[in-house]
């Protein structure tokens, strides 16, 4: 082996650099009480540790050709981790909902997120068109739709959209764009969140802080009695690896042969230059889709008694699905470029915070409709998914909430699901917009309409409450 060749351990290299510089965000947040008391996840604090050192020391010390290099072996983390991660999520077997006021919630739940990404995307949308032919000429028409990817989804999605729009519609610095959207998510769920939790405990409307280190985990959510035996001729952990490599080989395989499929010209150059992108850009849905796929096979196979242990365990999914979300989160916000974000600084923040301002307002409006008797948990939970990741919400959630006695920690989990229903619409959309200006402005009248369907929905079929909580 040939060890002068950088190339031969340039994935080593990058990983050791991402867990150090985990590591690293964990001491500080641990030692710092301003880290600490913020609420960032470490993965942030590592994120944005990573970009400062490589764009000021980093950049210094190689070539352009070897920083590029480096950005782009980043993206080819967040590109593979964010499928990875969903296909963990996927496999976990849910317990059957008989509680038809679950049910209901969880549907509701769902049309919320899915609503907020609408609202998100209407006031994107807007903004860019507005700024497009008035101030900032050189601003991309469709840029306006990775609002609610950056914001409602995350940097794994808000680059993939990014880096489609950059390869294929020439938004120049795309993924950046999308990434330092995701980030700027971050720390609007951070900053607002202690701003609010701090104003509501002055006000005595929260318990007070418990600080001792508590085990929310049962030994049944870590292994149920029907479940393969933890080590045996194959370790457990081993099988649930295995489990979603196998998923992400199948999925390979669709987006592999269907790339190939449209190569051939049975689309035109609309399955060419549209279609194939939004297939290739898209590996985290079908990932998604294919765990769903395996896990139906899986309970069909116990049904019928060819499987008599059940092999997917919930409890290591969830620990796969965060050890790759968290190197994702870091290698994201490393991976900007702030060069390519120069001539959009701008309109940039005018968007961020924008849409951090219409987001937050409309949460605090539309929970107190939907959760009456638990407004200020919901609302931290809520805000923290749809401004950062799913787990920027169970963190402020437990601030407010700190024994989960209420269920919107449920409603996150619940709602995320049947938000993949209901957000189907939005992501063709998100393929759709940045083809040229008129479909932007024709995307912005679909997703008005869409927005207005869903909140009237929401308004008039919700369940009312008597009791509220202000």
């Amino acid at each position: 082996m040939d060890y002068s060749q950088l190339s031969v351990w340039e994935g080593v290299l990058h990983f050791g650099v991402l867990s150090i510089l985990l590591l690293t965000a964990n001491t500080l947040r641990r030692k710092i009480p301003f880290l600490r008391k913020s609420l960032l996840p470490t993965a942030v604090i590592a994120g944005f540790i990573g970009l400062i050192l490589k764009e000021t020391i980093f950049i210094r010390i190689v070539s352009e050709a070897r920083y590029q290099a480096s950005s782009d072996f980043l993206r080819i983390i967040i590109y593979h981790s964010i499928a990875l991660g969903f296909i963990a999520l996927g496999l976990k077997m849910q317990k059957k909902v008989v509680d038809e006021k679950v049910k209901t919630r969880s549907l509701f739940s769902g049309l919320l997120i899915v609503s907020t990404y609408m609202l998100q995307g209407i006031v994107g949308i807007s903004l860019t068109l507005a700024m497009t032919y008035t101030l900032f000429p050189q601003l991309f028409s469709g840029a306006g739709m990775l609002l609610p990817m950056g914001f409602g989804q995350g940097p794994g999605q808000a680059s993939n959209i990014g880096s489609l729009y950059e390869n294929t519609y020439g938004f120049i610095g795309g993924s950046t764009f999308g990434l330092a959207i995701a980030s700027f998510g971050f720390i609007w769920a951070s900053t607002v969140g202690v701003i609010y939790f701090n104003y509501l405990y002055k006000k005595d409307r929260l318990p007070k802080r418990i600080t001792e280190h508590r085990h929310l985990t049962s030994p049944q959510e870590i292994d149920t009695p029907d479940e393969i035996p933890v080590a045996e001729a194959i370790d457990k952990f081993t099988i649930q690896i295995a489990l979603v490599f196998m998923v992400y080989m199948f999925t390979f395989g669709f987006i592999y042969g269907a790339a190939r499929l449209l190569d051939t010209g049975v689309l035109g150059n609309f399955g060419f230059e549209t279609i194939k992108p939004l297939i290739i850009g898209f590996n985290f849905i079908f990932g998604m889709l294919f765990a769903l796929v395996f896990k139906r096979i899986f309970i069909g196979l116990r049904k019928i008694n060819l499987m008599t242990r059940q092999y997917p365990n919930n409890f290591m999914l969830n620990r796969i699905a965060g050890f790759i979300f968290d190197f994702m989160i870091v290698a994201a916000i490393t991976a900007i470029r702030i060069e390519d974000l120069r001539q959009l600084w701008i309109p940039f923040f005018i968007l961020v915070f924008a849409v951090g301002i219409v987001t937050l307002l409309y949460i605090k409006w539309i929970v107190k409709r939907i959760y009456p008797k638990y407004a200020i948990p919901a609302t931290m939970g809520m805000f923290g998914m749809l401004t950062g990741t799913v787990s920027t919400g169970v963190v402020l959630i437990r601030e407010v909430d700190p024994e989960f006695k209420t269920p919107a920690i449920n409603d996150l989990v619940l709602g995320s699901s049947t938000a993949i229903l209901f957000g189907f619409p939005i992501l063709l959309l998100v393929g759709f917009a940045p083809i040229s200006v008129l479909y932007s402005i024709l995307s912005l009248g679909i997703v008005v309409v869409l927005f207005a369907i869903a909140l009237s929905i929401i308004m008039k079929f919700n369940p009312k409450s008597s009791s509220t909580e202000t």
